[in-house]
C-alpha cells in the first residue's frame, strides 16, 4: 500500500484531457498529485495512432478558442496547449453531393453561407434566414480575452451581459430544438439530408449554431499536427509543474471508510491512499464499478437510463498515395451518395462521409494523404460479435474492402493507391479509453437535459466526500474545452473548500 494522505494529496483517475488538466490546476495551487492512466500515452479519447508512415486522428476537427482574442484562448494558454501553435482556419465547413449531380456546400464565412443556401435552395428562404439569423445571434457571445485592454474588457462584458437579457429567450427556443425537428422545415431533399447529417439527429441545434459562429470569429481552427501533439502538450505541462503521471494502470475501485473517499486499488492489488480523490475517467465505470453504486440518487440514475450518450462509432482511418490537391480544404471533409445502399457493419448506408486530411501536410508522407471515415454503429452488435474473435476480425476486414470499393465511386483508381488501412470499433475505443459502450464523448445535449448549460452538473456524489468528478460525463456537449473548464472549475471548488485562494499561471513560450 503507497500512503499518501496529507492534507494536499490528490490521486487523478484517467489521464486524459480533464484528468491531465485538473493535474495542472492542482499542481498550480500546491496539491501534490497523481494521475492513473490506464493507457501508455496521455490524452484519452483526444489521441492518433501511426500506421505505415501515416497518421490516424481519433479527434479533434476544430478547438474552441483557437484565435488570441477569445478568452478561451486564456485557458489553453494556461494548460500549455496553444504556446507555438500553428491553426488552420478552412473557408467550408462540410460538402454535400447529391445524386442529381448539385453540390451543397457549408462555407464558415456567415455572409458567404446565407447567400449559398438561398441560391441553392429559395424555396426554402424561412427556414434558412433563421438558422443564419441563429448563427448571428451567437456571434458575439465570447468573454474577452485577457490580451486585449481593461476598459475592452469590461466593456465586452457588459455587451455580453445585454446580449444574454435580449437574446436569452431566443437562445432558449434554440436550445429546445434538435436538427431532426429544424430539418422538418426544409422542403429541398438535400440540404434536409444534410442538416439530419452533419449534426447529431437528436442534439441541440443551438451548439451547431455556436460552432458557425466560432468559425466565422476565426476562433475554431484546425491544430496543425492534430490530436496527439495537444495531449503531449499537457502532459508536458502537468510534469513541469512537478505532476507524477502512472501509464498502464487500470484502476479498479475507489476506496472508501464510512462516507470517505480514501483512496484507489489498482487491478494488480496495490492501493494508493490520499487526502482526495478526483475520476475523470468513464462516468460509469467510475460510479456503478469503481464505487459499486453504492453512492447513487435518483437523478443520477436517470441520466444513465434515460439520457442519450454521443453514439458508438466504425472509425476508419485510410493511408493513399494521391495528394487531393483538386479536393478542397474542409473543417469537416464531404459526404457523397452511393449508387446503391450497402450494408455496412449492422446498418444499410446510403452516404459516406470522407475527412481528407490534405490540409495538414504532417499527416502523411509527402504527395500522399490520410483519409478518415465514421459511421455511427450499435455498441451490443459489436459487444456480441466481439466473443468471437475470428467474426470480429473477419467483419473488420470486410468493412475494409467494402469502403475502399464505395470510394472507387468517387474517387476512380483509388484502389490501386491505397497503402494503410486501420478499422476501429465500439470495443476498440472501450478497451484503450473505457468509455462507456465504446461513446466517442459524453452526453448529449437534448431538450430533455439542455438545463445544464445554464446551470452545470454536480461534481461530487451524494453521500461521499473527499470525491469528485470532472469531464465530459458531468459536462454534457462533449469537446476537448469541457474537459479543461470541468477541471478548472473543480479545483476552484477545491481551493474554496480549503480556504485557498485560486492561482493560475501560463505556460512559458
Amino acid at each position: 500500500m503507497k500512503d499518501s494522505t496529507n492534507d494536499t494529496s490528490i490521486n487523478i483517475i484517467g489521464g486524459g484531457f480533464a484528468g491531465l488538466s485538473a493535474g495542472i490546476y492542482a499542481r498550480m495551487n500546491g496539491y501534490e498529485t497523481q494521475i492513473f492512466e490506464m493507457h501508455d500515452k496521455p490524452g484519452g479519447l483526444c489521441t492518433s495512432w501511426d500506421r505505415k508512415g501515416f497518421t490516424i486522428d481519433g479527434c479533434v476537427h476544430w478547438l474552441v478558442g483557437s484565435s488570441p482574442l477569445s478568452s478561451m484562448y486564456s485557458f489553453w494558454e494556461e494548460v500549455g496547449i496553444v504556446q507555438n501553435r500553428e491553426f488552420i482556419d478552412s473557408d467550408e465547413y462540410v460538402r454535400f453531393e447529391g445524386q442529381d449531380g448539385r453540390t451543397l456546400v457549408f462555407y464558415t464565412d456567415v455572409d458567404r453561407l446565407e447567400k449559398h443556401l438561398l441560391e441553392f435552395s429559395p424555396q426554402d428562404a424561412e427556414p434558412i434566414n433563421e438558422f443564419i439569423a441563429g448563427i448571428r445571434m451567437c456571434l458575439p457571445f465570447d468573454q474577452p480575452s485577457k490580451r486585449v485592454s481593461f476598459l475592452k474588457r469590461i466593456s465586452g462584458k457588459a455587451k455580453l451581459g445585454l446580449a444574454f437579457i435580449t437574446k436569452g429567450k431566443k437562445m432558449q427556443w434554440w436550445m429546445k430544438i434538435t436538427a431532426r425537428e429544424f430539418s422538418e422545415k426544409i422542403k429541398d431533399p438535400l440540404l434536409k439530408e444534410a442538416f439530419l447529417e452533419m449534426w447529431l439527429p437528436d442534439f441541440s441545434m443551438f451548439f451547431m449554431l455556436f460552432t458557425f459562429a466560432w468559425l466565422h470569429n476565426k476562433n475554431a481552427g484546425f491544430p496543425l499536427g492534430g490530436s496527439r501533439p495537444l495531449s503531449e502538450a499537457l502532459e508536458a505541462r502537468y510534469k513541469s509543474l512537478g505532476g507524477i503521471i502512472h501509464y498502464g494502470k487500470r484502476v479498479e475501485k475507489i476506496l472508501t471508510e464510512g462516507d470517505r473517499a480514501v483512496g484507489i486499488k489498482l487491478d494488480d492489488g496495490s492501493e494508493y491512499r490520499s487526502s482526495r480523490v478526483i475520476s475523470a475517467a468513464d462516468g460509469y465505470s467510475t460510479i456503478f464499478k469503481m464505487l459499486e453504486g453504492k453512492f447513487v440518487d435518483e437523478k443520477i440514475s436517470e441520466q444513465y437510463e434515460k439520457w442519450i450518450p454521443f453514439p458508438s462509432l466504425i472509425f476508419i482511418g485510410i493511408g493513399v498515395n494521391r495528394p487531393f490537391y483538386d479536393e478542397p480544404k474542409t473543417v469537416s471533409g464531404f459526404s457523397f451518395p452511393l449508387q446503391k445502399p450497402v450494408t455496412i457493419g449492422e446498418k444499410v448506408r446510403n452516404r459516406i462521409s470522407v475527412h481528407l486530411y490534405n490540409q495538414d501536410p504532417s499527416m502523411a508522407p509527402e504527395g500522399k494523404t490520410a483519409l478518415t471515415i465514421m459511421f455511427e454503429t450499435d455498441y451490443d452488435y459489436w459487444k456480441k460479435l466481439s466473443e468471437d474473435k475470428k467474426a470480429y476480425k473477419q467483419k473488420k476486414d470486410e468493412i475494409g474492402r467494402t469502403v475502399i470499393e464505395l470510394l472507387e465511386q468517387r474517387f476512380p483508381g483509388i484502389t490501386s493507391q491505397v497503402e494503410m488501412i486501420d478499422v476501429a470499433t465500439p470495443m476498440t475505443f472501450e478497451r484503450y479509453t473505457g468509455n462507456w459502450k465504446g461513446s466517442f464523448e459524453g452526453w448529449l445535449i437534448t431538450p430533455s437535459n439542455s438545463n445544464v448549460v445554464m446551470k452545470p452538473m454536480s461534481q461530487s456524489l451524494p453521500g461521499l466526500q473527499n470525491f469528485y468528478l470532472c469531464g465530459q460525463w458531468v459536462e454534457p456537449g462533449g469537446g476537448l474545452p469541457t474537459g479543461v473548464m470541468s477541471a478548472r472549475r473543480l479545483l476552484k471548488r477545491i481551493c474554496k473548500e480549503d480556504g485557498r485562494k485560486f492561482i493560475t499561471t501560463n505556460a512559458g513560450y
